[in-house]
């Protein structure tokens, strides 16, 4: 598992790779663009390289880094 700056991550499993966000600082319709149940991280799962979105992984990657809030860092 990779971190970047508290604000990211990215995780291998066996079938799919997890590109995590920190959510603090998001809004509700902010935080429901992502999946999982998690107070302060959630995710996107991506099962195959054909199925990345590379513009909106772009801008949830801009939105996290611009409002995220990383209480750790």
């Amino acid at each position: 598992m990779a971190y970047s700056g508290g604000k990211f991550y990215i995780a291998a499993m066996k079938t799919r790779v997890h590109v995590g966000f920190a959510i603090n600082g998001l809004n509700n319709a902010e935080i429901s663009f992502f999946e999982g149940t998690g107070k302060t991280m959630r995710h996107i799962k991506i099962h195959s390289l054909n199925e990345i979105d590379e513009k909106n992984l772009i801008k949830l990657i801009e939105l996290v880094d611009k409002k995220a809030i990383c209480k750790p860092c």
